[in-house]
């Protein structure tokens, strides 16, 4: 038994629902289908999450909203137009939009959540109603009868353990459930969403509720690639990874599944496979616990900028006890967190996101810092970005770090940093913004033995 996305740009027109219906078609296992709100049709358009923000806003600052509330419902209109489908349904969402108007704005810290929620909910009764004109036994589920409960973290909500038990109590349910992703139900009953990635959440978590053999997850690629298709001229497709290693590929730039959504399936041993709506054939890539990794020892490269370091050298700074607490201190009273902290015997790096600096707040920190540090040398480098490789492979190859760094000399790019992690899993390295692409593209012609231009 399968648990199936489908992202906002598999669910954009009736096009892409005539795909999404034929490949539940296609496949009798598939019984719950997570969806999210209807994403762009094409570069110029406004995905209906955007558009139901605008709504909240004018709402919020007391101004007329009926612009975004009519847009809104003519997406779903739209859609259900060219499907040819009977719009009874269309009443409901219609009432289902205009009803966020007459929620309470004052001390409702659930406001936004539900404004951002209709745009899946009202989704998933939509699929469920085409599903069925063609002749397949679904029902739209509301994420709160699924039982997915969460804790009231409005925006940041996270499911709690005994949902799961809830949830299994529908694994064998002759129909296929509609559910709309990136929300759950507080114990109190409002609703809150998750954060980012919400609907490849709400996915992994009924996968895990209902103990199911597979998570597909569907989006507009055919997979992960092992680099970024915009600086790498057709890169080739990850045919299998761990969760450890798509964890750190996510964490280093990579968008496609963000890394939080994972949990659930992960903790359930649960394997997960993104595929490409427009191209179902394409067996895409599998995310599982444990793979052979011997052939290749990179599985990915990966990418983030607007990071800064903090460098700070001192003499016999191995002897001086509590020098790393020191350091940490200042930053916590500081309220910045730091990405990591390579070092050596007599000097330390702290890799930050570049945002958390204003001029005032770095000004502060280094005068902080030479108060209570006293540092030989002290300096702060802005305009990084950090490049990871990543692969379970490298624990058994000796070398990759040397052929790393041997690439990247041979194509005259400097480090400012190189950190290895003490899982052997993934090597990053801090570089100048303006070498990013020449640098993954070095890499990936000495790892995956093909031109990157």
């Amino acid at each position: 038994m399968k648990v199936i996305k489908f992202g906002g740009s598999s669910l954009a027109s009736a096009q892409q629902l005539q795909k999404v219906v034929q490949i539940v078609k296609d496949d009798a296992t598939r019984k719950f289908v997570v969806v999210s709100a209807p994403g762009k049709r094409s570069d110029e358009d406004i995905k209906v999450t955007d558009l139901l923000i605008s709504y909240h806003e004018k709402y919020l600052n007391n101004e007329d909203p009926q612009e975004f509330i009519q847009k809104i419902i003519a997406r779903y209109e739209n859609i259900m137009d060219e499907l040819a489908i009977d719009k009874t349904i269309l009443a409901d969402i219609q009432q289902s939009v205009e009803a966020l108007a007459q929620l309470p704005k004052e001390n409702n810290p659930h406001l936004f959540d539900a404004f951002l929620a209709s745009g899946e909910n009202n989704n998933a009764k939509l699929v469920a109603a085409f599903f069925k004109e063609q002749g397949l036994p679904a029902v739209y589920k509301n994420p709160h009868d699924l039982g997915i409960i969460v804790t009231d973290e409005p925006g940041n909500a996270r499911i709690l353990p005994s949902s799961y038990e809830k949830i299994r109590r529908y694994r064998d349910s002759e129909e296929i459930f509609v559910v709309p992703g990136f929300f759950g139900y507080t114990e109190a009953g409002e609703i809150c969403t998750f954060s980012r990635g919400g609907s490849d959440i709400t996915g992994s978590i009924v996968a895990a509720g209902v103990q199911a053999d597979l998570y597909e997850n569907f989006t507009d690629v055919d997979g992960i690639f092992v680099a970024h298709p915009g600086i790498v001229r057709q890169p080739k497709t990850i045919k299998e990874l761990t969760y450890r290693e798509m964890r750190e590929l996510a964490y280093a730039g990579f968008a496609v599944l963000h890394d939080e959504a994972l949990m659930p399936a992960y903790k359930a041993h649960i394997p997960v496979v993104i595929k490409n709506t427009n191209n179902p054939s394409h067996p895409g890539t599998l995310i599982t616990t444990k793979r052979e990794a011997d052939a290749e020892p990179v599985v990915g490269i990966a990418s983030d900028q607007n990071f800064a370091t903090i460098y700070i050298s001192k003499y016999l700074m191995n002897r001086e006890l509590g020098f790393g607490r020191k350091v940490l201190e200042i930053l916590e009273n500081m309220g910045l967190s730091y990405e990591h902290m390579p070092s050596g015997i007599d000097d330390i790096s702290i890799v930050l996101r570049e945002r958390q600096l204003t001029p005032e707040i770095e000004e502060h920190l280094i005068h902080e810092l030479e108060q209570e540090l006293k540092p030989d040398e002290l300096r702060i480098t802005h305009g990084l970005s950090m490049i990871m490789i990543v692969g379970e492979g490298m624990q058994r190859r000796i070398g990759v770090t040397a052929d790393s760094t041997a690439a990247l000399a041979k194509n005259k790019i400097n480090l400012e940093m190189i950190n290895q992690g003490s899982s052997e899993v993934s090597i990053m390295f801090g570089i100048r913004e303006e070498e990013e692409k020449h640098a993954i593209r070095a890499l990936y012609e000495t790892f995956f033995g093909e031109q990157a231009e």
